[in-house]
């Protein structure tokens, strides 16, 4: 059972001695023990969970690894992560990254930590060799980055990083395991916010790792237990029933977002789209060799107006709702400078292109006919005066 499309249908769980097609959601804390320190592979509900490890094991099949570990946010799969380092490391990321991973490095563990970061273009190679330092122990890649959807070449990046003894992690929160699998690339660790495509349906809040290499699994495993942001077994479940429609709907995430983004390039009022799917798009022929099933449903826009006629425009829509996040069958648009990256500095913000003007809009699965109406009709109150 290789086709990612039936894989995410049946992956981490097979029917249990009840007979239960979907698996049950297992809300105890502590379980029996046969003997002091002999139990049936669960002790204490946060070292380990039947619900979750449905979810953790059906994870680890879509990305082709050994083990997957699920987390209480996508941020706390970030945080416990970085535990794999000691004191004063260095890690070296792609500059336009989400901005709660700035917030992280920046604000808590440079505080506590003595993280040192050094941010580079995803498309610089030199640049990040350069970066790259006998300190570093960790290359932060997302792909395709936030809010901007560049594209780094992970499989050179990897290889970077492996020669100076550091590993290489990959958020695919935007891709998911259907249209990308990082660890095929050379990446040690996949980082996925659970929230967006995974779960798929707005009403998780989650986190996930997964690892090929088993010292490193072992590692996780031990940090997940002691660092403790577990997910919830309610979570789990849920998570899991988004993965069985994971294939059908990054199929039509991703239609859907190629058509709308090939009609905004032709729409007045907008000044740039930006796109992966687009001949436009400055890595078209990386983002075709990476993700050749598709290019995901996030799509930013840079609008030809000013501050006043941005608000008429996300005011306007009527399918499209203002709000953070991304990933759900619902379509959402969001303002990155005052909403998912208003941590970072305005400088930096402003230097990296992350402007008052850009929009980040994530393409849901409604009908593509409908979602190209409202950003019509949204657009025409650039032209109209308050």
């Amino acid at each position: 059972m290789t086709h990612p499309d039936t894989l995410s249908v049946h992956a981490g769980y097979q029917p249990d001695a009840t007979g239960a097609v979907m698996p049950p959601i297992y809300l105890s804390s502590t379980y029996a023990q046969q003997a002091p320190g002999e139990h049936s592979g669960f002790e204490y509900g946060r070292s380990g969970n039947p619900s979750r490890q449905a979810l953790e094991k059906a994870l680890a099949e879509l990305e082709g690894g050994s083990a997957g570990f699920a987390f209480a946010s996508g941020l706390g799969a970030m945080s416990t992560v970085l535990e794999l380092l000691e004191a004063g490391s260095e890690i070296v990321a792609v500059d336009d990254l989400y901005g709660g991973a700035w917030r992280l490095f920046e604000q808590v563990k440079g505080r506590s930590a003595g993280l040192k970061v050094r941010y580079v273009s995803p498309d610089d190679l030199d640049g990040l060799k350069a970066a790259i330092t006998p300190a570093t122990r960790l290359v932060w890649l997302e792909v395709p980055t936030n809010p901007l959807l560049k594209f780094p070449d992970i499989a050179a990046i990897s290889a970077i990083a492996k020669e100076a003894g550091a590993l290489t992690l990959v958020d695919a929160t935007f891709v998911t395991p259907y249209l990308l699998q990082p660890l095929k690339w050379g990446a040690d660790i996949v980082l996925h916010s659970l929230t967006k495509y995974l779960n798929g349906h707005s009403d998780v809040i989650g986190g996930a790792l997964i690892v090929k290499e088993q010292a490193l699994a072992d590692k996780l495993r031990w940090l997940q237990n002691a660092v403790g942001a577990v997910l919830s077994p309610f979570d789990s479940f849920l998570a899991l029933r988004g993965l069985r429609t994971l294939a059908i709907r990054m199929q039509r995430h991703s239609s859907n977002a190629l058509s709308l983004a090939q009609w905004l390039e032709t729409q007045a009022g907008i000044r740039a789209v930006i796109y992966p799917g687009l001949p436009s798009h400055p890595q078209y022929a990386l983002a075709q060799r990476l993700l050749p099933q598709g290019q995901s449903g996030v799509i930013s826009i840079r609008l030809d107006t000013d501050e006043a006629g941005l608000r008429r425009f996300v005011q306007a829509l009527k399918i499209f709702t203002l709000a953070e996040s991304l990933g759900g069958v619902e379509s959402l648009i969001n303002h990155p400078w005052s909403m998912t990256h208003a941590a970072i500095p305005q400088a930096i913000r402003v230097e990296k292109g992350v402007t008052s003007d850009l929009l980040r809009i994530s393409v849901g699965i409604e009908h593509v006919a409908d979602l190209q109406a409202d950003l019509a009709q949204a657009l025409a109150t650039l032209t109209t005066a308050e």
